[in-house]
Order: structure tokens, then sequence, then C-alpha cells
């Protein structure tokens, strides 16, 4: 397949806003790589750090051991050393307006708002029940960060995902679940673009621009090696329509697109699995002869009692209704766990189809992000022309991926792979006690919990969803749609 002509699977105005260059760019999974980073990028940046996201926390430690030093100290001791460098932060209006209920948090904000350098500010740009979901940074203009990983509590963790890791304490002082994240460092003009998105929407929540830079530096840190060089970056986004702002889905049909163009396989990992329109081209994949293989790696069970209502809910009951394809055994969901048997929280929202493009972003699989939260992802095809020469480092780091759920070396996973030819043959070969991926339960849900999913109550498509017709139920309507869409698409 390796010298198979392919057409892109990303089509700029179509599934992705731009295509930009990236000179350089690396996938950093799990927090603690990335706030380690973060910290570096932080103290090297000359002109500007713009932090964009859905949390923020400055009661965390970028490095939690020993007398760790807070989040909100690091940035007032950055704005001392270099006064004329501005640090400006923009977060979720909802959840922002909770922390100034924390003293520590309100404390550090006025201290935040008296420093000049530091601008914290909150973003309402919005409609109402819609969430600013992005995770973007920026440096100087140049270097960018995109993923989804929030700079907030409860996310740091290692790739070892030790049970009992002490060092995995919240503020309150409370110990939280293993957690699972994935983000992607680019350098060069693709960070020049993610530059403008964030600029832009700096200015769409507090009506000012961000003042121009020189960016002319290069700050990609000496001894972090790259997974690509040179290579073309496709950058995706969701937006609800809202005052003089265009709706846009590019997301959404980015998730369509590749699910149709894969031939051997679709391997997510993903924070939820609740949108029809995904579920129902999956389900159109499966009833074909020579189907591909989707593998999904999740959550055992959402986060928080009423996200577990709607969002377990919700995917359970599209699993059990792709299973009725011809093919429905080539869908697996499992969840990993650490090697005491507790299950590790899956919070990435990473693809790769077939080893010839890599998706990471900050879009789930469920109908938020699909046209209400505002999103942002980004993805390297192989098809792309200067991308000729990728699928290696893809492939190496699916290997790296799979092969952390599964406690196993990564060239263990390539041996099973290249004699099995099969990503479900391979992880099943692989799994077992301890660390490693245990299946999803499939156990029907409950009335009140079906009627939840059925209606997508908790998860909206658009902010006119919850006032569309209850004759036929949101979920069902979205199926309806997402075999419409393939159909049109074969036809």
């Amino acid at each position: 397949m390796s010298g198979e002509k392919l057409d892109p699977i990303v089509v700029e105005g179509r599934n992705c806003w731009r295509i930009a260059r990236a000179d350089k760019a690396r996938m950093i999974v799990d927090a603690a790589d990335y706030f380690a980073l973060l910290e570096r990028l932080m103290e090297a940046a000359r002109e500007r750090i713009l932090l964009i996201g859905w949390d923020f926390d400055p009661r965390i430690s970028l490095r939690p051991e020993g007398d760790a030093e807070p989040l909100g100290e690091f940035l007032l001791r950055l704005a001392k050393a270099r006064p004329r460098r501005d640090i400006d932060i923009l977060r979720w209006n909802f959840g922002g307006l909770k922390h100034f209920a924390v003293p520590r948090i309100l404390a550090m904000i006025v201290r935040w708002k008296l420093t000049r350098a530091i601008s914290f500010r909150l973003d309402s740009a919005h409609p109402v029940g819609c969430s600013h979901h992005q995770k973007v940074a920026v440096f100087d203009d140049h270097l960018a960060v995109c993923g989804g990983i929030d700079v907030g509590a409860c996310r740091w963790d290692t790739r070892d995902h030790r049970d009992g890791d002490a060092r995995r304490t919240g503020p309150d002082g409370k110990p939280y679940v293993p957690w699972h994240d994935s983000t992607m460092i680019l350098a060069g003009p693709v960070g020049n673009a993610l530059a403008e998105l964030g600029n832009e929407r700096w200015q769409r929540a507090t009506k000012k621009a961000l003042p121009a830079l020189a960016a002319d530096g290069e700050n990609w840190p000496d001894d972090l090696e790259p997974d690509f060089r040179d290579v073309d970056v496709a950058i995706s986004r969701t937006r609800a329509e809202y005052e003089d702002c265009s709706e846009i889905r590019e997301i959404e049909h980015l998730y369509l697109d590749m699910i149709a163009a894969a031939k051997r396989f679709v391997y997510f990992e993903n924070q939820y699995f609740t949108c029809g329109k995904i579920a129902a081209a999956i389900a159109a994949r499966l009833d074909e002869e020579d189907a591909p293989e989707f593998v999904m790696v999740m959550p055992e069970t959402a986060d928080g009692w009423l996200e577990q209502m709607a969002m377990d809910a919700a995917r359970v009951k599209l699993v059990r209704e792709i299973a009725k394809a011809r093919r429905g055994d080539r869908l697996k969901v499992y969840y990993p766990r650490t090697a005491g048997g507790e299950a590790i929280y899956v919070h990435a929202k990473t693809a790769i189809v077939d080893d010839r493009l890599i998706r990471v972003g900050s879009a789930n699989m469920n109908n938020r992000s699909m046209g209400l939260d505002s999103e942002c992802d980004v993805t390297i095809d192989a098809a792309l022309a200067v991308n000729a020469d990728v699928r290696p480092a893809i492939r190496r780091l699916r290997e790296s991926l799979i092969a952390e759920h599964l406690g196993v070396e990564p060239a263990e996973v390539a041996r099973r792979f290249d004699a099995a030819s099969s990503l479900i043959e391979t992880i099943e070969s692989l799994r077992g006690e301890g660390r490693s991926l245990a299946l999803l339960d499939l156990t029907q849900p409950g009335p009140f919990d079906d009627y939840i999913a059925e209606h997508e109550l908790l998860d909206p498509e658009s902010p006119d969803a919850l006032f569309e017709s209850f004759g036929e139920s949101a979920m069902r309507r979205n199926w309806r749609r997402g075999r419409n869409w393939m159909r049109r698409r074969r036809s």
C-alpha cells in the first residue's frame, strides 16, 4: 500500500481552513512531558506568550515534584524577568467564572491584573450553551501547540500511568485518576497560521487586537527531536454561528472524509463517541465486504455523573447499532488500565488512518464538537505532495500509543501487526492482565439514560438543536444524516 497513489483526505475549504508548512512538528503524549516543555517554551519566548483554552488553573505546577512552584507564581516571575514580553491568557468564561469563587485563584488573578505584562481574559464570544474548547498555545507568533491538553488541574500524568503516583494530586490535595492525553508542537508557517487563529479569537473575545510582533526567531528546543520535518499541516475548526461569525463545520467533514477514505484501519483515541453521523458513516463502511477495521481507545466511563448519563449511554447505543452491520465485528472499543487494574481516563483526541494520516486536536467525536463548541485540530496527510515520506513516522507514533496502552514495547506491536495485518488481531494477541486494554462493557442503558442519550439533551450539535422536532429522536436524525452523506459521497 505504501506505493499506492492516494488522493489527499484534507482539502482546503472543505474539511480544513488552511494547509501550511511546518518546519518541524512533534506529537507530545501525556501532560507530564507537555507541561515540562511548556515551561521551557514560555521561558524562551521573546515577545509574546498566548495561551487559549477551555481551562487554565494558576494553582497547578508544571513540574509537580517536591516544593513545586505554582503556575501563577511562575508567570509572575516570567513577567518580572522580561516585562516587555506579553503574557496573554484566554479561557472559556463559564469555567473561569466558577474559579472566581476559589480564594487562591481570585487572589492570583488580582495579582496578574496589577502586572502590566499579564492579561487574563474570559471568552464569552459564543452562543448560550456553547463552550470555547480549543487548546492552543502560541509563542512569538512562530511556534505553536495544538491538541487536547488543558493547562488545568487533574491533567498531569506520565506515560507510565503508575498506580498511586503521589504527584497525581489536585490543588485540593486529593488524588485523581490516571490521565492520558495528547497534543502537537509545530514550528514555521503553520505556527504563524495558528497565531492568526489565536489572535482572531482574542479579538472577538476582548474586542481588542493583539499588537503585531516581529516573530522572526527560531525557538524550537535544541534537544527536542521532531517526528516530522518540512511537512504540510492542515488546520481544521468548528465554530457555531454567532453575531457576525458564520458557522464552521470543517472538523465534522474531516471525520466523515477520514472514515470514507480508510482502506485498512482507523485508530481513534477519543473522550466521547456520541455523534450519530460519525457512527452511521462507520456502519456504512462496515456493511462493505472488504471493510476496514475501526479501533477506539476511550475512557471506561465519562467524567462526572451528568456526562455518564448522557455520553456513556449514547456510546453504548451507537456501538450496539454499528455491531448490526455485516462486518460489525471489525469495530472494537477498548479502555486502558494501569498495572493495578485502575481505568486510565482517556482525554486525547487523536486519529490515525492507514498510517497515512495523523490528526491531533481538541475535537471529540460528540455532537458538540461538530457544530457547537469552538475546536481546532491539526492533521498531517501523506497524500499531500510534500508529505510523501511521513508514513514511517506516523506508523511509529501509532505503535508507540498502542504499546503504551498494552504495557509492551513498540517493536512487539510492530512485529505482531506485520504478522497479522490486522490492528484488532494485533491488540487481541497482546491483551492480558494488569497494564492492558480492556473491552468496553456494552450493557444496554436504563430508560432514563436512554431518553437523555436518544434526544442528545446534554450533547446538542448546534445552538438550535434543542428546539428541533422530537418526532424523530436527535440520535436517529443524525444517524440518518450520516447514512445519507455516505450515499451522496459514493454517487
